[in-house]
């Protein structure tokens, strides 16, 4: 089999799935929690540092939630589902692997037919109100995206493996596999385009790379 993973959040949708969680909690609380995520999306303080801090302030619940979900449907990058399916026939496999929340990008996985995703898991309780999320999980620090890639590789064996993302933990992925591809069709992030092995636009753009 041949992989393609793909990051989520302003790549395959154009949104950040926490901020949009903290925007529908007021615009202080989005303030707030949007400079952390860019801080850690360019590399200038460790993933680890805010992501229980981002939770603590949104403390997301179970309405919200199900509106992002959609929104990431909503916003969904324009060339995805043609692209994919192009690339399907051409024998490509596909997962999600995102720093994002698994409940929320599951939807979206479902409407573009992809499998497999990595991605943090939320907890909210028998009322919808959030409890806490898995602090352990990979994607919640840096240095964890590769290291579900080596799972992958392990468990699938895939002939050649590719990663597609728009942020520095997408980055950090490229010495195990075989091309890192950034991706600026909504954050262009100078660090990942100086070393990604190629930079598209347009996720449409990997059909002239693979």
């Amino acid at each position: 089999m041949k992989l393609i993973i793909f990051d989520c959040d302003s790549t395959l949708s154009s949104i950040e799935g926490i901020d949009e969680l903290a925007r529908a909690k007021g615009p202080e609380v989005f303030a707030e929690v949007e400079a952390l995520t860019n801080a850690a999306m360019n590399g200038e303080v460790p993933l680890d540092q805010v992501f229980a801090r981002r939770l603590d302030i949104i403390r997301p619940d179970l309405v919200t939630c199900t509106a992002i979900e959609q929104l990431y449907i909503d916003t969904v990058e324009p060339t995805a589902i043609d692209t994919l399916n192009k690339l399907r026939a051409k024998g490509w496999t596909f997962a999600i692997l995102s720093g994002g929340f698994k409940r929320l990008i599951e939807p979206l996985a479902k409407y573009l037919d992809i499998d497999r995703v990595e991605a943090v898991p939320l907890t909210l309780d028998e009322n919808g109100f959030y409890v806490s999320f898995d602090s352990s999980y990979p994607t919640t620090y840096n240095g964890g995206k590769p290291e579900i890639i080596k799972q992958l590789k392990t468990e699938l064996n895939p002939e050649k493996i590719i990663m597609v993302g728009d942020g520095v933990s997408d980055l950090e992925t490229q010495p195990e596999v075989d091309s890192f591809i950034g991706y600026g069709g909504y954050t262009p992030r100078e660090k990942v385009k100086a070393s990604a092995d190629h930079f598209i636009y347009k996720l449409d753009e990997l059909l002239e790379l693979v």
